[in-house]
Protein backbone atom coordinates (compact mmCIF):
# COMPACT_ATOMS: atom_id res chain seq x y z
CA UNK A 1 0.00 0.00 0.00
CA UNK A 2 2.78 2.47 0.91
CA UNK A 3 5.58 1.99 -1.65
CA UNK A 4 7.40 5.25 -0.92
CA UNK A 5 7.70 5.92 2.80
CA UNK A 6 9.36 9.16 3.93
CA UNK A 7 10.71 9.09 7.48
CA UNK A 8 11.72 12.46 8.90
CA UNK A 9 14.33 12.22 11.65
CA UNK A 10 16.49 14.46 13.78
CA UNK A 11 19.84 12.75 14.17
CA UNK A 12 20.47 14.65 17.41
CA UNK A 13 17.31 13.36 19.10
CA UNK A 14 16.74 9.63 19.45
CA UNK A 15 13.09 10.29 20.29
CA UNK A 16 12.58 11.42 16.68
CA UNK A 17 13.25 7.92 15.36
CA UNK A 18 13.27 5.35 18.19
CA UNK A 19 9.60 4.45 17.72
CA UNK A 20 9.04 5.95 14.27
CA UNK A 21 11.76 3.92 12.53
CA UNK A 22 10.29 0.49 13.39
CA UNK A 23 6.89 1.73 12.22
CA UNK A 24 8.31 2.96 8.92
CA UNK A 25 10.26 -0.28 8.45
CA UNK A 26 7.08 -2.32 8.90
CA UNK A 27 5.22 -0.22 6.30
CA UNK A 28 8.06 -0.66 3.80
CA UNK A 29 8.31 -4.40 4.41
CA UNK A 30 4.56 -4.88 3.90
CA UNK A 31 4.73 -3.26 0.47
CA UNK A 32 8.29 -4.20 -0.58
CA UNK A 33 8.73 -0.46 -0.94
CA UNK A 34 11.50 2.06 -0.39
CA UNK A 35 12.36 3.83 2.84
CA UNK A 36 13.33 7.45 2.27
CA UNK A 37 14.97 9.09 5.27
CA UNK A 38 15.30 12.85 5.54
CA UNK A 39 17.36 14.80 8.03
CA UNK A 40 17.10 18.58 7.96
CA UNK A 41 19.54 21.27 8.92
CA UNK A 42 17.46 24.30 9.90
CA UNK A 43 18.58 27.57 8.37
CA UNK A 44 19.67 30.53 10.45
CA UNK A 45 16.40 32.38 9.93
CA UNK A 46 17.47 36.01 10.01
CA UNK A 47 20.66 36.80 8.10
CA UNK A 48 22.07 38.64 11.11
CA UNK A 49 22.13 35.34 13.00
CA UNK A 50 24.24 33.75 10.26
CA UNK A 51 26.87 36.46 10.67
CA UNK A 52 27.76 35.02 14.10
CA UNK A 53 28.91 31.73 12.56
CA UNK A 54 32.23 31.20 10.77
CA UNK A 55 32.26 31.26 6.98
CA UNK A 56 31.45 27.84 5.55
CA UNK A 57 29.68 26.69 8.73
CA UNK A 58 26.49 25.56 6.95
CA UNK A 59 28.42 23.65 4.29
CA UNK A 60 30.45 21.81 6.92
CA UNK A 61 27.33 21.12 8.97
CA UNK A 62 25.60 19.63 5.91
CA UNK A 63 28.63 17.46 5.13
CA UNK A 64 28.69 16.19 8.71
CA UNK A 65 24.95 15.54 8.62
CA UNK A 66 25.32 13.56 5.41
CA UNK A 67 28.00 11.37 6.99
CA UNK A 68 25.97 10.99 10.19
CA UNK A 69 22.87 10.00 8.22
CA UNK A 70 24.84 7.36 6.30
CA UNK A 71 26.15 6.02 9.61
CA UNK A 72 22.64 6.01 11.06
CA UNK A 73 21.36 3.98 8.12
CA UNK A 74 24.26 1.52 8.32
CA UNK A 75 23.61 0.98 12.01
CA UNK A 76 19.80 1.06 12.19
CA UNK A 77 18.28 0.03 8.86
CA UNK A 78 18.25 -3.74 8.25
CA UNK A 79 19.57 -5.22 4.99
CA UNK A 80 16.11 -6.35 3.89
CA UNK A 81 15.00 -2.71 3.46
CA UNK A 82 16.08 -0.40 0.65
CA UNK A 83 17.00 2.98 2.16
CA UNK A 84 17.53 6.26 0.33
CA UNK A 85 19.01 9.20 2.23
CA UNK A 86 18.02 12.82 1.74
CA UNK A 87 19.22 16.03 3.32
CA UNK A 88 17.20 19.16 3.70
CA UNK A 89 18.27 22.67 4.59
CA UNK A 90 15.81 25.30 5.70
CA UNK A 91 12.43 25.34 7.38
CA UNK A 92 11.76 21.82 8.67
CA UNK A 93 8.08 21.55 7.73
CA UNK A 94 8.67 23.01 4.26
CA UNK A 95 11.59 20.67 3.62
CA UNK A 96 9.58 17.60 4.59
CA UNK A 97 6.61 18.58 2.44
CA UNK A 98 8.77 19.51 -0.54
CA UNK A 99 10.69 16.24 -0.37
CA UNK A 100 7.49 14.20 0.00
CA UNK A 101 6.10 15.88 -3.10
CA UNK A 102 9.24 15.43 -5.20
CA UNK A 103 9.49 11.74 -4.23
CA UNK A 104 5.83 11.00 -4.73
CA UNK A 105 5.74 9.73 -1.15
CA UNK A 106 2.69 7.71 -0.21
CA UNK A 107 3.06 8.43 3.49
CA UNK A 108 5.18 10.56 5.79
CA UNK A 109 6.21 8.98 9.09
CA UNK A 110 7.48 11.14 11.91
CA UNK A 111 7.64 11.27 15.67
CA UNK A 112 6.01 13.89 17.80
CA UNK A 113 6.49 14.83 21.40
CA UNK A 114 3.49 14.47 23.70
CA UNK A 115 1.25 17.55 23.64
CA UNK A 116 2.60 20.45 25.66
CA UNK A 117 1.01 23.86 25.19
CA UNK A 118 4.06 25.80 26.32
CA UNK A 119 6.48 23.88 24.07
CA UNK A 120 4.12 24.17 21.09
CA UNK A 121 3.72 27.90 21.66
CA UNK A 122 7.45 28.60 22.03
CA UNK A 123 8.90 26.17 19.51
CA UNK A 124 6.03 25.04 17.33
CA UNK A 125 5.36 21.50 16.28
CA UNK A 126 6.88 20.26 13.05
CA UNK A 127 4.57 17.26 13.08
CA UNK A 128 1.54 19.50 13.45
CA UNK A 129 2.66 21.64 10.52
CA UNK A 130 3.18 18.60 8.32
CA UNK A 131 -0.15 17.03 9.30
CA UNK A 132 -2.08 20.21 8.55
CA UNK A 133 -0.46 20.87 5.18
CA UNK A 134 0.40 17.48 3.72
CA UNK A 135 -1.50 16.23 0.68
CA UNK A 136 -0.53 12.64 1.58
CA UNK A 137 -1.16 10.57 4.68
CA UNK A 138 0.97 11.35 7.73
CA UNK A 139 1.60 8.78 10.44
CA UNK A 140 2.59 10.49 13.66
CA UNK A 141 4.23 8.19 16.19
CA UNK A 142 4.19 9.45 19.77
CA UNK A 143 7.59 9.36 21.43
Amino acid sequence: MFKNVLLAIDLNHEASWKKALPTALELVRQSSGTLHLIAILPDFGMSIVGSFFPQGFEKKALEKMEADLAGFVATNVPDDVTPVCHLGHGHVTEQILTKASSLGADVIVMASHPPDDVRDFLVGSNASGVVHRSPVSVLVVRG
